[in-house]
């Protein structure tokens, strides 16, 4: 059975945030140095949010982590 698409983006959400935490970041800061909105990191984090390739590899630069980090399973 395929993975629902609400679970996927739930999961990635949680590893944003468990991975920002981490780091001691808030998302102000993580929004701030990825150069996207607040909101954006918010609703990615909250799995509302379907984001592109491209915006997952510009906050993984941000907080000095591998894209794969991200996407894993």
């Amino acid at each position: 059975m395929p993975v629902q698409r609400n679970e996927l983006l739930n999961s990635l959400g949680l590893r944003l945030r468990k991975i920002r935490d981490s780091k001691g970041i808030s998302q102000q800061e993580l929004a701030d140095n990825a150069d996207v909105a607040k909101s954006t990191v918010q609703r990615i984090e909250n799995g509302t949010y379907n984001p592109t390739i491209l915006l997952l590899e510009k906050l993984a630069t941000a907080l000095n982590e591998d894209l794969t980090n991200f996407i894993k399973k």
